[in-house]
C-alpha cells in the first residue's frame, strides 16, 4: 500500500490567525505614533506640537518657581495633567503592542518548529520572520517602561523640554535659581525652597517608576530564560530544529534581564539621592 507524506495543517502557519495579528500590529504601531496626542487632549488642553507643548512649560514652570509655593498654578496643572494622559494613552498601546508581538511571535516560533516537511525556503522565511518580530518584541519593552514611568511622575517628564528649548529671558534667570539653590540645598543647613522640594520629590518617584517596572520585566524575563532552560534540558538531542529556538530564547531572555537589572539599580540609586542627579540635569548632565 503507497502512502504519501503530507504536511499536517498544524505544521503550516495559520493565515487568519496570522492576518489579524499583522494587522494589529501596523494599527497600534500607528496609533502609538498618532492617537496619544488627540486622546491626550481635553477641550482647549491640547497643543499642537512638541514645541508648543516646550514654551507653554517654560512659562508655566517659570511662573511657578515666581509663586514660591508648592502647588502647581493652573497654567502648570494644564501641562502636567496632558503630560500625563499622553504618557497612558501610549503605555496602554505599547503594551497592547507587546501583547500582540509576542502572540505573533509564538505563532512563528511554533509554525518554525513543525516545518520538518516544508521546504528550506518555507523554513527560513519562518525563522527570519520569528527573528524579526522577537527583535520588534523587545524594542516594544522599553516603550511601555518609559511611557509607564512618564504617566507616574509626568512632572519630570516633561524637565527635559526645558533642555531642548530656547533658554533665554526670564526661564533662563528661572533656571540659575533653581541650579542655585539646588546646590545650596545640597550644602549642610540649606533651605529648600517649597517648589524646589516638590521638584526633587517627584524625580525620586521618576526613578522610582522605572525601577519598579524592571524590576517586574527583570522577573518575566528570568522566568522566560529558566523556563526555556528547562525545555532545553529536557529535549533530546535529534531534535536539534527545537533545542536551537529554545537555547536562542534562553540566552536572550537572560542576557536581556541582566540589561534591565542594570537600568533599574541605576535608577534605583538615583531615587535614594535624587538632589544631585537633578542638579547634575539642570547643569546638563543628564
Amino acid at each position: 500500500m503507497r502512502t504519501s507524506t503530507v504536511p499536517s495543517r498544524s505544521a503550516g502557519l495559520p493565515g487568519r490567525a496570522l492576518a489579524v495579528l499583522v494587522a494589529l500590529t501596523a494599527a497600534l504601531a500607528t496609533a502609538f505614533v498618532v492617537a496619544p496626542r488627540t486622546l491626550a487632549a481635553s477641550g482647549p488642553d491640547g497643543f499642537a506640537d512638541e514645541r508648543d507643548l516646550g514654551g507653554a512649560f517654560s512659562e508655566a514652570f517659570t511662573a511657578y518657581w515666581a509663586s514660591g509655593g508648592r502647588d502647581f498654578p493652573p497654567g502648570l496643572e494644564r501641562v502636567v495633567d496632558y503630560w500625563f494622559r499622553y504618557h497612558a494613552a501610549k503605555a496602554v498601546i505599547a503594551a497592547t503592542l507587546l501583547i500582540v508581538l509576542v502572540a505573533l511571535g509564538v505563532l512563528l516560533w511554533r509554525a518554525f518548529l513543525r516545518a520538518g516537511g516544508l521546504g528550506a525556503g518555507r523554513r527560513a522565511a519562518l525563522a527570519s520572520a520569528g527573528v524579526l518580530v522577537t527583535m520588534l518584541t523587545l524594542c516594544s519593552l522599553p516603550l511601555v517602561m518609559a511611557n509607564v514611568q512618564g504617566a507616574v511622575a509626568p512632572f519630570s517628564s516633561l524637565l527635559p523640554l526645558l533642555a531642548a528649548g530656547e533658554a533665554g529671558g526670564e526661564l533662563s534667570g528661572t533656571l540659575d535659581q533653581v541650579k542655585r539653590r539646588l546646590a545650596e540645598s545640597l550644602d549642610a543647613g540649606g533651605r529648600t525652597p517649597p517648589a524646589l522640594e516638590v521638584m526633587i520629590g517627584d524625580f525620586a518617584r521618576y526613578h522610582v517608576a522605572l525601577a519598579a517596572v524592571a524590576a517586574v520585566v527583570a522577573a518575566v524575563l528570568i522566568g522566560v530564560g529558566v523556563a526555556s532552560w528547562k525545555r532545553f534540558a529536557g529535549t533530546g538531542p535529534s531534535d536539534r530544529r527545537t533545542r536551537r529556538v529554545l537555547g536562542a530564547s534562553g540566552v536572550l531572555a537572560v542576557s536581556s534581564s541582566l540589561l534591565v537589572i542594570v537600568v533599574g539599580a541605576a535608577n534605583t540609586a538615583t531615587a535614594a539621592d535624587p538632589a544631585p542627579a537633578l542638579l547634575a540635569f539642570f547643569e546638563g548632565g543628564w
